[in-house]
């Protein structure tokens, strides 16, 4: 699944291709993806309108119209956004397509559909906004992911800090991947309680959490699966992982062999040696 920095290079990719440009034409496949495809919104309030802004919350893509609708996209498993000539041929899995009159057009696409598009119209928007991002943790890249936020976000919880660094209600985008990483790089063992951790253990983290995900937008994200940016090439941070999928693999820093466990159904790689279970 994208995470928070495969959505923001998607966002940036996006960005100058999409502000200020006018879109003539909505074209849809009709199929359901994670919720139904609001077809009637989309021609009502993203047909005709011109984009002012795309922005991101947690790992959604909010595409502001200059009627004050919102058009917010959810990248789900497979889902990703391209930019295209009208002419050219539509993709298997295409689901929603916007023209634009550079000429361009933008496409949704997405085999699995657990994808979602959602229309937040003008009159509405600023509401289904505010209920929208209280529903989303703190954002890793606000003022507010700071030791005393994540302490007090922990609390007393014995839940695995693995777990509570995924847990979008509590913070936003920062998904396996780079949870994994993340605690790789402060030494410190996923099942570890999250309640258990002091000051200065919160302090790496989110001092570590920023620093990797900037890392992973610098190069274009993570391609493990099928993740594409917007320009039509994988992202390569990848390549600079140093325990996720590296299962019975050497730690980069001490030699001995990565371990791979299920955490809440996802796959948690860790090294026990640099990592040691309190």
């Amino acid at each position: 699944m994208p995470e928070l920095p495969e959505v923001e290079v998607t966002r940036l990719g996006l960005l100058p291709h999409l502000l200020g440009r006018k879109v003539t034409a909505v074209l849809s496949s009709g199929k359901r993806l994670r919720l139904p495809m609001p077809v009637q919104l989309l021609e009502e309030r993203i047909c005709d309108g011109t984009v002012t802004a795309v922005d991101r919350r947690a790992k959604y893509l909010l595409i502001r119209m200059d009627n004050a609708s919102v058009l917010v996209v959810h990248l789900g498993m497979t889902g990703r956004l391209g930019l295209f000539p009208d002419t050219a041929a539509k993709a298997a899995h295409d689901h929603l397509c916007l023209r634009l009159d550079s000429g361009l057009e933008l496409r949704f696409n997405d085999a699995r559909r657990f994808g979602s598009i959602m229309v937040w119209p003008g009159e509405e928007a600023a509401r289904l906004e505010e209920d929208f991002s209280q529903s989303q943790g703190v954002e890793p890249f606000s003022p507010d992911f700071t030791t005393a936020t994540l302490a007090r976000l922990a609390g007393q919880r014995r839940q695995p800090v693995k777990l509570f660094l995924m847990d979008a209600r509590l913070i936003s985008g920062i998904g396996n991947i780079y949870a994994n990483e993340t605690l790789f790089a402060v030494g410190i063992h996923p099942f570890t309680p999250a309640g258990s951790l002091n000051a200065a253990q919160w302090q790496r983290i989110a001092d570590c959490a920023v620093a990797i995900l900037k890392r992973a937008i610098a190069a274009g994200g993570s391609t493990i699966s099928d993740f594409i940016g917007s320009s039509g090439q994988p992202g390569h941070f990848q390549l600079q992982l140093a325990v996720y999928g590296r299962k019975d693999q050497p730690c980069m820093l001490c030699g001995q062999k990565i371990s791979r466990e299920n955490l809440g159904g996802r796959a948690t790689f860790f090294c026990s040696h640099c990592q040691p279970l309190p």
